[in-house]
């Protein structure tokens, strides 16, 4: 075995051939279990010095609704703001780092003939089953989730698809939408056409002659959104992939970028690590409401706060939430958190934001991509081929993974573990992604949407 010790605080080790936890010393039962400088829940037995601690002798301490006291631990980071990228500068003065044509469709119903009218003109549609017999927050969510997508800055132009009778028409949409460029986004309610397939492709048509003419123009990094997300975590996620991209959160947001960390539920047993770097008492009190808002929505469905990791996440020497939220906020790095987002916001402020929103992959890449982020850092320690409608950068935590799934993975964090220079690199890898160079999930053609849902459906 090969053991590392990620804190000198810690009694256990982590072996890195397989992730798994190992005594330190021996622990008595009852005793908390130590990883990461803080308890990852408590031993159920004795356990000798060496033993393997897993889910037969460790079990969560979480249970309720917690009480806290902001208690501020932060500090400012200072590097080079001089960097800059390569991006196309839109009429509101965001910036995309793609001009793709992208068509969005208001209602699951047409999802077919957006994904014809994609593949007929070369262009990207997001199906989803969504957008009528909703009511309620779940009407709201799906139509700020459409409206974050019509609006990134990442699309050239978009062709909003609608089906004329559902509850997310195209009126409504406007009416979600604001302000938007009339130029760039246009609208076809396709039961009120002859042939929606042929009005379809002369607006599409339209699109593309504009977006052939956008160039590209030298812009602050200051300007860039990333968002954070992990799946497929195993026991090495939060302790090579996760901090390193850590340490990217705080050379965007040092620079004056801006950073997004959701997973709700993957900061239970860490959030008072979250709240102490919140920037002040009012982006507190709005923390200590997102994570506790969460408890309660799972216990008013019955189910218990600790319902994860996943059989992955412990297959892979993941044991409690605790120790998965402990590795999954190593994404914030140390930056200050300056804003709380709810569901279906757009990120505005430079800094940290923590986003509303479950840990699901494919709602969670959803939720950043409608918030306006521009890449997505996605680490993965079993890898997964998912990706967003904007480039998702795939790094894996471990090198064997990255060698099996070559066509998924976009950066190993495990290699030359010990390299000073890795957050460099991958700051320049981030970089030429913006500039243009395509991830794999935008290779092999993976962009998918998915949007929460909690109410009925009528």
């Amino acid at each position: 075995m090969h053991l590392v010790t990620i804190h000198e605080d810690d009694n256990v080790s982590v072996n890195l051939e397989d992730a798994h936890k190992y005594a330190r010393r021996d622990i008595k039962n009852g005793e908390e279990i130590i990883k990461y400088g803080y308890p990852i829940g408590v031993a159920t037995a004795d356990i000798k010095k060496g033993e393997h601690v897993h889910s037969h002798n460790l079990k969560t301490q979480l249970s309720g609704i917690n009480e806290y006291t902001y208690s501020p631990a932060f500090n400012e980071f200072n590097e080079n703001a001089n960097t800059h990228i390569n991006a196309y500068v839109r009429k509101n003065g965001n910036i995309g780092i793609r001009n793709d044509i992208w068509v969005i469709n208001t209602v699951g119903c047409i999802n077919n003939v957006a994904e014809k009218i994609a593949t007929e003109n070369g262009v990207f549609a997001f199906p989803h089953p969504y957008g009528c017999s909703q009511s309620g927050e779940d009407f709201e969510r799906t139509a700020k989730i459409l409206c974050g997508l019509i609006k990134h800055p990442n699309a050239g132009g978009v062709l909003v698809l609608g089906l004329g009778c559902e509850n997310t028409n195209i009126g409504v949409i406007k009416k979600f939408l604001g302000s938007y460029d009339a130029e760039r986004i246009r609208f076809l309610n396709i039961q009120n056409c002859e042939n929606e397939l042929e009005e379809a492709s002369g607006i599409i048509s339209e699109l593309k002659a504009l977006a052939e003419s956008d160039k590209r123009t030298s812009v602050p990094i200051s300007k860039l959104k990333i968002g954070m997300k992990c799946g497929g975590s195993d026991g090495l996620s939060g302790i090579t992939a996760n901090p390193l991209v850590g340490k990217i959160t705080e050379k965007i947001t040092s620079s004056g970028g801006s950073a997004v960390l959701t997973e709700v539920p993957e900061m239970f047993g860490a959030e008072h690590i979250l709240f102490n770097r919140c920037v002040d008492e009012e982006v507190f009190g709005k923390a200590v409401n997102l994570i506790n808002n969460f408890k309660k929505y799972f216990i008013s469905n019955g189910q218990p706060i600790s319902e994860n990791p996943s059989p992955g996440n412990k297959d892979g020497g993941i044991t409690t939430l605790e120790e998965k939220s402990l590795g999954c906020i190593q994404k914030g790095g140390k930056a200050i958190v300056t804003d709380i987002l709810d569901y279906g916001d757009t990120v505005e402020k430079a800094g940290l934001a923590l986003l509303n929103g479950p840990g699901n992959d494919v709602v969670a890449i959803t939720n950043l991509t409608a918030a306006g982020c521009h890449i997505i850092l996605f680490t993965t320690g079993r890898g997964t081929p998912l990706g967003a409608p904007i480039p998702t950068i795939k790094i894996s935590s471990n090198t064997a993974l990255s060698l099996q799934k070559p066509h998924w993975i976009d950066f190993d964090a495990q290699a030359d573990c010990h390299d000073g220079d890795k957050a460099d690199r991958l700051m320049n890898f981030i970089i030429e992604t913006a500039n243009g160079k395509q991830t794999k999930n935008e290779i092999y053609g993976y962009r998918e949407i998915s949007i929460f849902k909690d109410g009925v459906i009528f």
